[in-house]
């Protein structure tokens, strides 16, 4: 039974999104305060998160930045705010998808079934490519081959293979990459994806491709 966690200070609301998901056979937790969300998503790791921008304690975009520190759980945003800027930052920010109020809590369960159900077919097509990635050792592997990679390269490929289908601005990449404050320019990560293709054409990876998102940044993606 998947988990789902409602972040939602409405009360009417969240009670409403608990009866339609547990009607469809998901387990649900809810809270109403900012505050206590990172928290509790370390303790409980949910498979989802419905989180509403205007919180309590701290807002839905701080909580959900916070939380892709340390998670990839999927994040759909739930929102009042029909300006165009607040539907592109929760996006920017690490979200995965936006619901726009007022929704009907039938549109919210289509929503969930839809990403969880996308989620499922790119974990199973990453556990099917040959690309195997140790942490532990800083090697990477495609097949029986080792890639030859510098520390930059490594914290990319790793990245892409956690999140195949996920877009990443240029300004995520580097502060994935570089966490002491530096500062570097957009090409520099240009430069690393350039060559971080190279080496993965160069062992045949033909499964495992990193695309560029025109005006944004980057995905990877695994063929099946």
């Amino acid at each position: 039974m998947k988990h789902i966690l409602i972040v939602e200070d409405e009360i009417k609301i969240a009670q409403l999104l608990e009866d339609y998901l547990q009607a469809n056979a998901y387990q649900t937790s809810h809270l109403a305060d900012g505050l206590a969300v990172e928290a509790w998503v370390k303790s409980h790791n949910p498979d989802l998160i419905l989180l509403d921008i205007m919180l309590p304690g701290k807002d839905g975009l701080e909580i959900c930045k916070a939380l892709r520190h340390f998670t990839d759980v999927p994040i759909i945003m739930l929102t009042a705010r029909v300006e165009e800027i607040d539907r592109i930052l929760g996006l920017e920010i690490g979200a995965d998808d936006y619901i726009c109020k007022p929704f009907s809590s039938r549109e919210v369960v289509v929503r969930v079934k839809a990403m969880l159900r996308r989620l499922d077919k790119v974990m199973t097509k990453q556990q099917s490519h040959p690309l195997t990635i140790n942490r532990e050792t800083f090697i990477a592997q495609y097949g029986k081959q080792t890639l030859t990679l510098t520390p930059v390269e490594f914290k990319l490929l790793d990245l892409f293979n956690q999140h195949p289908e996920r877009v990443y601005h240029r300004d995520q990449l580097l502060d994935h990459i570089y966490d002491d404050g530096r500062v570097v320019t957009h090409r520099t990560i240009d430069t690393h994806i350039k060559n971080l293709r190279k080496k993965l054409q160069q062992v045949g990876a033909e499964e495992f491709t990193i695309s560029s998102v025109y005006g944004v940044g980057y995905k990877s993606h695994v063929s099946s």
